[in-house]
């Protein structure tokens, strides 16, 4: 898939999600053949079933295609994370990472670039400086759940274009806005912890355009997918505050978080703080649409 306008199959695992649903739409919308892994009996012609059972993915459902974007993986935003949840969103990741890497790593020279999401979980909290795509992983369970989704990539092999896309929270209706949303609506939002922790973020227009971009322009390796500048939970709070015509003033403390929502869900979510940086992005020419998050959270507010 050199260029849209060239167009080129695509295959796209996790294509019912949030990001998956959109960057579908906006590869098709350039003209792209796009073939869906789904779960379930396939019902039409551009899907095809896996890991229903025990069988591995043919690699004959890669070959020819351009790309390969895995987007598998349980909600983090759901709460609280039990015990049996963390593993959820451990086996949701892994599993199906490992059936596209074995099918990669099996087409050998020809088989097309594997563009594996992750997470920016994956550097654990960082309060001090910018993080880019060099910093070690972190000392969280959402950082040791994305070394191991990492890891399951890589095994497609060293001659394969592996790309793993360490995706910030997308801010959008159905993505990190859904609950702040909701108690916004009510007079209920206010600081989060101390509020002045570094939350990262990305638009979902782009994080549709960052994935294409990242196969089109041929990178490799860890690329951080987040917005350009750096913005706090209170930043994002107060601009939905803002945009929803509701007060910001009830602040959330983070032991009453921690009760309610679990130690990992808040410590790896909520009162992280780490300035992460697109580094990859930028040095690789990609155009941001949304440079802030007030311009990501107007957009999605509108659209909504």
């Amino acid at each position: 898939m050199a260029d849209s306008a060239s167009p080129g199959r695509v295959v796209v695992g996790g294509a019912g999600g949030l990001i998956g649903r959109a960057l579908i739409e906006s590869l098709r919308a350039d003209g792209h053949d796009v073939v869906r892994l789904v779960r379930r009996p396939a019902a039409a012609p551009d899907e095809v079933e896996w890991l229903t059972d025990t069988r591995p993915l043919d690699p004959d459902v890669l070959a020819g295609a351009s790309a390969v974007v895995g987007l598998n993986g349980a909600s983090i935003g759901r709460f609280p994370w039990s015990s049996s949840y963390r593993s959820t969103l451990l086996w949701s990741r892994i599993t199906p990472t490992r059936a596209i890497a074995r099918a990669v790593r099996e087409l050998g020279d020809d088989a097309p670039a594997f563009a594996s999401a992750s997470a920016v979980g994956y550097y654990g909290p960082f309060p001090s400086g910018r993080v880019d795509e060099s910093a070690p992983r972190g000392e969280a369970f959402l950082a040791d759940v994305c070394g191991e989704w990492e890891n399951a990539a890589l095994a497609a092999g060293d001659r394969a274009r592996v790309c793993l896309l360490r995706t910030a929270p997308v801010v959008h209706p159905d993505g990190v806005l859904k609950p702040l949303m909701l108690l916004t609506r009510l007079g209920l939002s206010g600081p989060i912890a101390r509020g002045t922790q570094v939350w990262p973020w990305i638009s979902l227009d782009d994080e549709v355009s960052a994935i294409r971009h990242v196969i089109d322009a041929g990178l490799a390796g860890p690329v951080n997918v987040t917005g350009p500048t750096r913005a706090t939970a209170n930043d994002l709070g107060f601009a939905l505050a803002v945009r929803m015509n509701r007060p910001y003033l009830l602040r959330a403390p983070a032991w009453a978080l921690r009760t309610v929502l679990g130690r990992d869900a808040v410590e790896s979510l909520l009162t992280t703080d780490a300035h992460v940086v697109p580094a990859a992005l930028e040095a690789s020419g990609f155009t941001f649409r949304h440079r802030t998050v007030e311009d990501a959270v107007e957009t999605a507010v509108t659209d909504a």
